[in-house]
């Protein structure tokens, strides 16, 4: 206060104990705070490094985030690629078991008459045998010998046919025809006579190809593909991770930084039978051909999901080592920003102690200036 006055003494020492409070209350706030810096006052600056450092650190913590979410997308298509796969297996097993089974089961029978009263090796029969993949082979079934009555044409000729592995079962009838019936897989006609059978096949029948139709065994094995296929659709379509489903073309962009320069962009897949080219059982696998294609495709769909497993692994990988890379960016970021800014404790804390002495040091000196003052009271 300006109409107070105070000896030189006395000021100096007033002087330095305002001093030394001001440096207890600085010390005090860093021991609070941690911080030797606490705001643009204390070190323009290291304030503001650390300020930027601090707030680069925080916007890569957002993108750590988005990119946790993109890895949990990524193990979801992974997920669903896993299954697929063993679908797809599954349907490969379903085919190879069709294949296996005779395309075509012969239901019926074909007969004809044989009207000739003696035979040789120069005549017999000519037939048209189509097997189960559709491909058509005429042959001529002849007699094995001279034959003399009728009888022994007819039967020498059942058992010609029945040789024949077209031919399931050659019988005479009482009547003299012939009755056949085509091996699984067969259907024959009867298409015309040799030698003396020229001219000879007898009844309407003789050229109507023996009865056929798909192996139930087939049918069944084609409605289980077909069903294998409708569960791979419903996995790629629940393959989904908030939204985005890798297995369905959907596209997921990754972003690494903070200007969002660097980033990945990883591209969706059609994982359904569809997208895998996967088509459905044609014509009830009535061919062997139907089946086998079913199986060549299955085959190009499992190289293809495999393809698909390591591209998302691939981008599994590079995704989570940029997390890992970012998690350790962050440490040394805010490891930068606290070195600019954290007080030693120990040092503050050593700092405080000799300020205390010195204030008590300061009110010591203080009080002894003064008593030059008081001495004037002991005049009156």
């Amino acid at each position: 206060m300006a109409d107070i006055s105070l000896t030189a003494s006395m000021r100096s020492n007033l002087l330095s104990l305002q001093q030394t409070q001001s440096l207890m209350d600085t010390t005090q706030e860093r021991l609070s705070t941690g911080k030797k810096v606490n705001s643009a006052i204390d070190n323009p600056s290291s304030y503001y490094a650390a300020q930027s450092l601090t707030n680069r650190a925080s916007d890569l913590s957002a993108l750590l985030d988005s990119m946790g979410q993109a890895i949990q997308t990524i193990q979801a298509a992974d997920e669903g690629i896993k299954t697929i796969t063993e679908f797809a297996e599954q349907a490969k097993a379903v085919a190879n078991s069709a294949r296996d089974e005779a395309a075509l089961k012969a239901t019926g029978s074909l007969s004809f008459d044989a009207s000739i009263t003696s035979g040789n090796t120069t005549e017999g029969v000519t037939i048209k045998v189509t097997n189960e993949d559709g491909e058509v082979e005429e042959k001529q079934i002849m007699m094995s010998a001279q034959k003399s009555t009728i009888a022994e044409v007819r039967t020498d000729m059942a058992t010609q046919l029945e040789a024949d592995d077209s031919i399931a079962d050659a019988v005479v009838a009482d009547d003299g025809t012939i009755t056949i019936t085509a091996a699984a897989g067969y259907k024959v006609e009867i298409v015309g006579g040799v030698g003396a059978f020229e001219g000879k096949i007898s009844g309407e029948t003789a050229k109507e190809p023996t009865a056929g139709k798909v192996n139930e065994s087939r049918q069944k094995l084609a409605a289980q593909f077909d069903s294998i296929l409708a569960q791979i659709d419903k996995v790629a379509n629940d393959s989904s991770y908030k939204g985005v489903n890798l297995l369905q073309g959907n596209d997921l962009k990754v972003v690494f930084n903070e200007d969002r320069s660097s980033d990945l962009v990883i591209e969706g897949k059609d994982a359904s039978s569809a997208g895998l080219k996967i088509a459905a059982s044609a014509n009830d696998w009535k061919t062997n051909a139907d089946v086998d294609a079913a199986i060549t495709q299955i085959e190009d769909a499992i190289k293809e999901l495999r393809t698909m497993s390591s591209e998302f692994g691939n981008n599994y990988s590079i995704v989570q080592s940029r997390e890992t890379f970012t998690e350790n960016l962050i440490n040394v970021l805010e490891e930068g920003s606290d070195k600019l800014t954290l007080a030693d404790m120990n040092e503050e804390s050593a700092n405080m102690l000799a300020l205390q002495t010195r204030q008590q040091l300061a009110i010591n000196s203080l009080s002894l200036a003064s008593q030059a003052a008081q001495s004037v009271l002991k005049l009156f």
